[in-house]
């Protein structure tokens, strides 16, 4: 199969980093490839390569077998390559057809001004590619994270039609936030482009690399270690080549799994939040993980923003340590000691542009300061310390954390709790868009936690996730509690048990 795009030989360094060594890697015509790797691999980078941010220090891109320099992605657009970021590029102040037809806006000029109406009419074509129903004009800012995830898709798949060579699209990490039909809907979608494009996949989730690719490549250390069709793959033999070694034989750390202690630490009595959810109760112990389950649009999500201060909560009583709280924002949360891990690190989590010390003591900086002066020798001792003991990859303490791979980012961000002292955190999809080695390093930090008293509300990346870790579940169905597991060590409930409640 004569290849549509490669690379051959590229290598990309930065400062104290090798992040690609003479990487080769190439698409055929209507082919699905995946790409995997651990956080840190290349793979993004490879995409970025792909896509025109990065330049190759050596070795060249090819489209259609000719030699290409991809100066940016306008250029990589215009030769048949789009691609769908992991975190979402979507501007929210803008309409749907707006972000389709970003940067292209002249195609729909009409005596020197913008027809929105052909805009409009244009980018619904492409949303029916995606069966996303919903209005052209309406704001980004007021579509679901499903839903935002499939214009992105849209506006790759408006190259379709509108170049006159193949068709690339590279997707990193498109079904990270997504629920098991919006999945099936976008691996349907997958099936259909194969008759007009090429794809290269990205996931950590290796059951769905396996099920929608043809080929597989994995990288690890910034080379491709590995090359097989998808059908003589196994998730255990990718895992092996990822990580140079086996799955762990007890992957959520389930024997690590305690009783929690008789202490409550928070109490929620009859929460409500208008649209949302409503008569939420339930009471959290030291040591505890209360997993939370439910489909998008259960009203989970909201919940766990109320409880975290970033979201006000209309009726019903909150209680932390025994006392009766209510939280104006996030930092009214923070000083009762609960802490968020949020699913969108990148933008509510970090600040990109500070470093890992500066990341890592925000939540806690006033006891860091003497006379108005951040004691910057204790900033990084205690940073380092948190380095070494949650294996964070970062060339040093002062590196941006916007620099480090996804899983070194989540990792920062869960030790800048443990570092301000909270006794409660709340992880929302703690694990999406990391890889299964650094998953792993995650849940031994989850039973670590729970170890030393801290309690847990878990909202997992999958039922398997919230299943494996929690001691107790609950099911949230239209905004309300519609059942409630034990899930202790050795008497967990099935997916099937779960899902009769969720839908």
């Amino acid at each position: 199969m004569e290849p549509v795009l490669e690379i051959k030989g590229v290598s990309v360094s930065f400062p104290g980093v090798k992040a690609l060594d003479e990487v080769s890697f190439s698409v055929g015509k209507g082919e699905v490839v995946g790409l995997i790797g651990e956080n840190g691999a290349g793979k993004s980078t490879v995409l970025k390569v792909l896509n025109g941010i990065y330049q190759p220090d050596s070795g060249g891109v090819f489209v259609d077998g000719a030699p290409v320099r991809i100066a940016s992605p306008r250029d990589a657009f215009d030769k048949g390559i789009a691609m769908v970021f992991q975190e979402q590029l979507i501007l929210p102040s803008l309409t749907v057809a707006e972000n389709i037809f970003l940067g292209r806006e002249e195609e729909f000029l009409r005596y020197g001004l913008i027809s929105k109406s052909r805009m409009n009419a244009a980018a619904a074509d492409e949303l029916r590619k995606v069966h996303l129903e919903v209005h052209p004009g309406r704001r980004c800012a007021d579509l679901t994270f499903a839903d935002r995830q499939m214009v992105e898709i849209a506006k790759a798949l408006s190259l379709d039609g509108r170049i006159k060579g193949d068709v690339t699209i590279l997707l990193d990490e498109p079904t990270s936030m997504l629920e098991k039909k919006e999945i099936d809907l976008l691996f349907g979608i997958v099936e259909d482009l194969k008759q007009r494009a090429s794809i290269v996949f990205i996931s950590h989730r290796l059951e769905e690399v396996l099920a929608i690719s043809d080929r597989v490549y994995v990288m690890r250390d910034g080379k491709v270690v590995f090359e097989t069709p998808a059908k003589d793959a196994t998730v255990k033999a990718l895992h092996q080549h990822m990580v140079g070694r086996q799955l762990h034989h007890e992957y959520y750390r389930e024997a690590r799994q305690a009783a929690p202690t008789a202490v409550p630490v928070m109490e929620a009595q009859g929460l409500a939040r208008r649209n949302s959810f409503s008569n939420v109760s339930f009471t959290l112990h030291e040591g505890e993980i209360i997993g939370i389950a439910g489909v998008i649009g259960s009203g989970r999500e909201d919940l766990a923003k109320c409880l975290a201060g970033h979201k006000p909560i209309d009726a019903g009583t909150l209680k932390v340590g025994g006392k009766l709280v209510s939280f104006r924002a996030a930092h009214d949360a923070a000083a009762c000691g609960i802490g968020l891990v949020p699913s969108e690190r990148k933008t509510e989590g970090l600040v990109a542009t500070f470093s890992v010390a500066e990341n890592m003591t925000l939540a806690a900086l006033p006891k860091f300061v003497s006379n108005g002066m951040i004691r910057f020798g204790d900033e990084e001792k205690i940073a380092h310390d948190w380095i070494v003991r949650l294996k964070i990859r970062t060339p040093s303490v002062r590196t941006k954390v916007g620099s480090l791979s996804g899983g070194n980012q989540q990792k920062v961000v869960l030790a800048k709790w443990r570092v301000a002292g909270v006794r409660v955190v709340i992880l929302d999809h703690p694990t999406r868009g990391i890889d299964v080695g650094a998953k792993e390093d995650v849940y031994e930090l989850v039973r670590d936690m729970t170890a030393e008293g801290l309690a847990v509300i878990l909202l997992g990346d999958t039922l398997e996730e919230v299943i494996g870790l929690s001691s107790r579940i609950l099911v949230m169905r239209d905004g309300e509690i519609a059942a409630t597991f034990d899930a202790a060590r050795g008497k967990k409930p099935t997916q099937v048990e779960l899902v009769g409640y969720m839908v």
